[in-house]
């Protein structure tokens, strides 16, 4: 987790929402400010928060915002090098958040609220829920443009807003719950990658408001250290383990850190990440209608731990 600070300037594309192909470039929203990132280690670096007590708290928001209320998420296919794609991972991401919506598995998240003072653990029914509706995935753009080599935090950043953009989020309302996955291809990741790293969510500040984001890294490329075989489950469940983890961290911080942490900063995926073994806190295989897919547990307030299922 860190903090960087910047100014940039950035094109967006203003088309319609659902899947698409393009790299054209129409406007120049203002990108001012990106913040802290929540960062999923590999496996070999441990799991941030071990799965231990000390239940995570409401850090007041950011905006007023602590979590997504109705969450949306963008994915975004950053570059033309995603014509190579030797693990199918497009095709996993869109099947997983397509159906992951709604689910037993990310249900956990409903228990955590905004609205309430600072260092509220349990709502009781105050505030605004944090959601889980069907349908979760509300668009797919293909980036056609040519994608950096090795993607900067900045650089990154600028995708998410252009991608905002794109799926015509122009205003702050439509990113309140929005959150966009940056996911770059075979070859192309982030500095890192695989050993400081799988995957991080940030946000920053623009003129379309605060945009939560994603860096996804092309994430069989880092093999076993983000979870290629992880717990028996196969060599492409790291894909959906990883972005899981983010999905629901941000559904729940979706600005950090505004939303839920725990006493050490931990969220919660990260106090429940690689978990191996069985019952109620290993990874294992959901199956929603859109196939099957290899998850973490999420941390449970209510439950005291981890769990892949709730309530």
């Amino acid at each position: 987790m860190r903090r960087a600070a910047t100014i940039l300037a950035l094109t967006a594309i203003v088309v319609g929402v659902g899947v698409s192909s393009s790299s054209a470039a129409v406007h120049s929203p203002r990108l001012a400010r990106i913040t802290r990132m929540g960062v999923l280690k590999p496996r070999s670096r441990g799991n941030h928060g071990g799965g231990s007590g000390n239940s995570l708290s409401y850090r007041g928001g950011v905006g007023g915002i602590g979590v997504e209320t109705a969450p949306k998420v963008y994915l975004v296919l950053w570059g033309s090098q995603w014509s190579n794609d030797p693990s199918g991972e497009a095709t996993i991401l869109q099947n997983f958040l397509n159906g992951v919506g709604g689910s037993d598995w990310l249900n956990s998240v409903t228990q955590y609220c905004q609205g309430v003072s600072y260092g509220t653990t349990f709502c009781n029914g105050a505030g605004t829920a944090a959601g889980n509706p069907s349908g979760i995935l509300a668009g797919t753009w293909s980036d056609t443009s040519t994608a950096p080599s090795s993607p900067s935090q900045s650089q990154l950043a600028s995708e998410a807003a252009r991608a905002a953009g794109h799926f015509a989020n122009t205003t702050a309302a439509k990113n309140a719950s929005a959150q966009y996955v940056v996911a770059t291809a075979h070859g192309y990741s982030a500095s890192g990658f695989g050993t400081s790293y799988c995957a991080w969510h940030s946000s920053t500040s623009s003129s379309y408001g605060n945009i939560a984001y994603t860096n996804l890294p092309y994430i069989t490329d880092a093999g076993g250290a983000c979870g290629a075989n992880f717990n028996g489950l196969g060599p492409t469940a790291g894909i959906t383990i990883v972005e899981g983890h983010e999905l629901a961290e941000t559904i729940t911080d979706q600005f950090p850190s505004g939303g839920r942490l725990d006493g050490r900063g931990a969220e919660n995926g990260d106090k429940c990440a690689w978990i191996s073994g069985s019952g109620q806190a290993a990874a294992q295989n959901i199956t929603p209608s859109t196939g099957t897919f290899g998850v973490q547990s999420l941390w449970s307030n209510a439950s005291g731990g981890c769990v892949v299922s709730y309530p």
